[in-house]
């Protein structure tokens, strides 16, 4: 017999997202009013995602309408890019090495829910992206997922497993498409 899942029972009590209250509601309002905004400028939010904990390297590139959950779980290397209307939604820690591309659209997951579980358990995992990775436009990072050394993982795909070092995948879920060489 199947069984059903049951909402009204769920419970991520277990979940602590690392600030008080009083914080997460500033940052909320910072994110929703200034890193979502159509300002221009990455040096004004480099400083404000600093501000808040986060760990950003120098030379980043920060694009309007950027969405990020909690800062204090972000860290970026230096010289790497954020496109336009990327959703970093880091329940865990995030961790973008030097030299990567996050295209627009592009979203980094890091919960999820236990669908085999009737209470739809919240799950965390963190996310890493080695240097010189680029994630494509609007494509998706999957909690727990590590994109390694200028791995690739093409517009519109989905990560629900590990991007090996200088290979491209495409599709959803994403698959092994070819090596990725670069030439100077």
């Amino acid at each position: 017999m199947q069984g059903t899942t049951q909402h009204r029972h769920f419970d991520n009590s277990w979940y602590k997202p690392g600030r008080s209250a009083l914080v997460r509601a500033l940052w909320h309002a910072c994110n929703s009013w200034l890193m979502m905004s159509f300002f221009p400028g990455s040096g004004w939010r480099r400083a404000l995602l600093r501000l808040f904990g986060a760990d950003i390297g120098k030379g980043v590139v920060i694009k309007p309408r950027v969405n990020v959950k909690y800062p204090w779980n972000l860290t970026i290397g230096t010289d790497s890019w954020i496109g336009e209307s990327v959703w970093i939604d880091n329940l865990g820690k995030v961790s973008i090495g030097s030299d990567c591309c996050i295209s627009q659209g592009a979203m980094l997951l890091c919960g999820n829910h236990n669908y085999s579980l009737s209470t739809f358990d919240l799950m965390v995992g963190n996310i890493t992206l080695e240097n010189g990775v680029w994630i494509g436009a609007g494509a998706l990072v999957c909690p727990g997922v590590t994109g390694k050394s200028h791995a690739v993982l093409s517009a519109g795909s989905t990560a629900t497993t590990d991007l090996e070092a200088y290979q491209i995948y495409r599709g959803t879920p994403a698959v092994l498409v070819r090596e990725r060489k670069i030439t100077s």
